[in-house]
C-alpha cells in the first residue's frame, strides 16, 4: 500500500520535533553547562555518561512496553499524545539555570537532564517504531525514512539558525534567561508537531499470527539476530562521529577563531557567527545527503551506500585537521561534504532496522518491532553518550577553562575533536557495515514471503 503524502509529512513532523531538542542537546548543552550554568567540563562529561547509560538501558524497556500496548489508536501512536506535554516541560527545565551552589547546580543538572532523557525515550522509541507498522513495503519504508530525516534536519536547521541570535534577543546580557525563554518557545512547537504526527498517521502492519510473546522469547530472538548487532555497532560509531563533531563545534569557533562574527543581517542588524553559519550549513548538507540516500541506495544498495559514505567522511575528517582560521571557505566546503555523507546514513539506518524487524519475524514467526527499534534507539543513545562524555573529558584533559583564553594545547585538542577523533568513529562504522549480510534483493524476498503468510492468515480467518 502506498502511503499518502499527508501521512508522510505527518510522520516527518515527529522527527522535526524530536530533532529540535536532540540537536540543541548535542550542539549546545555541554556549552550551556560549562559556559552559562558554570559546571566543570569533566563533571559534565561524567554526568552525560551516567545519565545516558541509564537512559540507554531504558529504551528496550520502553520498546517492550509499547509492543504490548493495546489501544484504539494502536501500539505506538498513543505515546505521541500522552508524552508530548511532559516532553516540552522537561526541555524547559533542562535549560533553566537556578542560582545554586556548585554542588547544587550539578545535582539540578543530573535530575533535570535524567528526566528529560527518560521522557525523550518514552516518546521517541514509539515514534521510531511507528515506521515499522505503517507499511510493509520496503521501498515505502525508505521513502518514509527519507521524509523523516528531511524534516529532522529541517528542525535542526531552524534551532541552529535561531539559537544564538534569539537567545541574545530574548535575554540580552542575561544568557540564562535567554536560553530558558528560547527553550519555552520551541517546547510549544514540539508539542503541537507531535500531536499532528499522532493525528495524521496510522498503524497497519500486524503480526502474521496472534502473538503472546514473553520477554524471554523476545530477548532470545534479538540475541540470535546477528544482522541487528552488526547494524548496532555501525550505528553506535556513526553517532560517536556525529556527537563529537556537534559537541566541539561551538568551542572550535569560540576559542580557536579570533574573529567569531561572519556577517550581519541587514535591517535587523543581527550578527551571525561562524559557528551558526557552520552548523546551519551542516544541517542543510545533511538534507542533501538524506535526499541522495534513496536514489543512490536503489542503484548500489543500502550497505554499499553506507560504507562509502562513512569511508569518505573518514578521509575528509582527517583532512579537516590541517585547516586553519585563514581557510574559512575550505572549512565550510569540508563541512558541506562531510555532512552530506553523514546525512545519507540516517535514513539508511532506520530503513535497515525495519528490514531487521521483518527478518526476525520471517525467521522466528514472531514480531517485536518496538523492541528492535528501541534497541536501535539505544545504539543512538549509546553513541551519543560516549561521544558527549568524550567531548567533556577531552576538553578537561587538554586543559580547557571556560570563558578564558585557551592554551595552545587546548586549542590543538579542540581542533582534533572536530577532525581526527571523530574520523576514528566513522572508520569503525564503515568496518562494521562490511559484515552486514541483509541485501536489498534478499529482503525483497523476505517481504514477499511475509505478505504471503499474512494473506494466508486472512484467508484462514475468513
Amino acid at each position: 500500500m502506498e502511503i499518502s503524502t499527508k501521512e508522510k509529512i505527518g510522520y516527518g513532523f515527529g522527527d522535526f520535533a524530536s530533532s529540535m531538542f536532540w540537536k540543541l542537546f548535542s550542539v549546545y548543552l555541554l556549552y550551556y553547562y560549562t559556559d552559562v550554568f558554570g559546571i566543570a567540563a569533566a563533571a559534565v562529561g561524567t554526568m552525560f555518561l551516567i545519565t545516558r547509560i541509564w537512559d540507554t538501558a531504558l529504551d528496550p524497556l520502553i520498546g517492550i512496553i509499547s509492543d504490548r500496548t493495546e489501544s484504539r489508536w494502536g501500539k505506538f501512536r498513543p505515546y505521541l499524545l500522552w508524552v508530548a506535554v511532559p516532553f516540552g516541560i522537561a526541555g524547559v527545565l533542562t535549560f533553566t539555570a537556578p542560582d545554586f551552589t556548585a554542588n547544587g547546580k550539578l545535582v539540578y543538572a543530573y535530575v533535570t537532564y535524567t528526566l528529560m532523557m527518560m521522557v525523550y525515550s518514552a516518546i521517541n522509541v514509539p515514534y521510531a517504531s511507528l515506521m515499522g507498522v505503517m507499511t510493509a513495503n520496503i521501498k515505502e519504508r525508505t521513502t518514509l525514512s527519507t521524509f523523516r530525516f528531511i524534516f529532522a534536519f529541517a528542525g535542526s536547521i531552524l534551532v541552529l539558525a535561531t539559537a544564538e541570535p534569539l537567545v541574545k534577543a530574548l535575554g540580552g546580557a542575561d544568557l540564562k534567561k535567554g536560553w530558558q525563554l528560547f527553550m519555552a518557545i520551541y517546547a510549544v512547537i514540539a508539542v503541537v508537531l507531535f500531536y499532528l504526527t499522532f493525528r495524521w498517521t496510522r498503524e497497519r502492519v500486524t503480526p502474521v499470527q496472534e502473538q503472546k510473546n514473553t520477554l524471554k522469547t523476545d530477548l532470545a530472538d534479538l540475541v540470535a539476530n546477528k544482522p541487528f548487532f552488526i547494524l548496532l555497532g555501525a550505528g553506535v560509531f556513526t553517532l560517536i562521529f556525529n556527537s563529537l563533531r556537534d559537541g566541539s563545534a561551538v568551542y572550535y569557533f569560540k576559542y580557536y577563531f579570533s574573529n567569531q562574527e561572519a556577517f550581519q543581517l541587514p535591517l535587523v542588524h543581527v550578527a551571525v557567527g561562524y559557528s551558526t553559519l557552520y552548523l546551519v550549513l551542516g544541517q542543510g548538507a545533511n538534507i542533501i545527503g538524506v535526499v541522495l540516500a534513496k536514489p543512490v541506495s536503489d542503484k548500489i544498495g543500502k550497505k554499499n551506500t553506507f560504507f562509502y559514505a562513512m569511508l569518505v567522511a573518514t578521509l575528509l575528517s582527517c583532512g579537516f585537521y590541517f585547516l586553519t582560521e585563514k581557510d574559512v571557505a575550505l572549512i565550510m566546503v569540508f563541512q558541506l561534504l562531510i555532512s552530506i555523507c553523514a546525512g545519507s546514513i540516517f535514513p539508511l539506518l532506520w530503513s535497515m532496522y525495519a528490514d531487521i524487524a521483518d527478518y526476525s519475524e520471517w525467521k522466528t514467526g514472531r514480531r517485536a518491532t518496538g523492541l528492535i527499534f528501541s534497541s536501535s534507539s539505544m545504539s543512538q543513545k549509546l553513541g551519543w553518550t560516549l561521544g558527549g562524555a568524550l567531548t567533556g573529558w577531552l576538553l578537561a584533559i587538554w586543559g580547557f577553562e571556560a570563558n578564558m583564553v585557551q592554551t595552545e594545547g587546548a586549542r590543538t585538542g579542540i581542533r582534533m575533536m572536530l577532525s581526527v577523533v571523530p574520523a576514528v568513529g566513522a572508520l569503525l562504522s564503515a568496518i562494521f557495515i562490511v559484515f552486514y549480510k541483509l541485501s536489498d534483493a534478499f529482503m525483497q524476498d523476505v517481504s514477499q514471503e511475509l505478505l504471503k503468510r499474512r494473506q494466508e492468515k486472512t484467508n484462514t480467518q475468513v
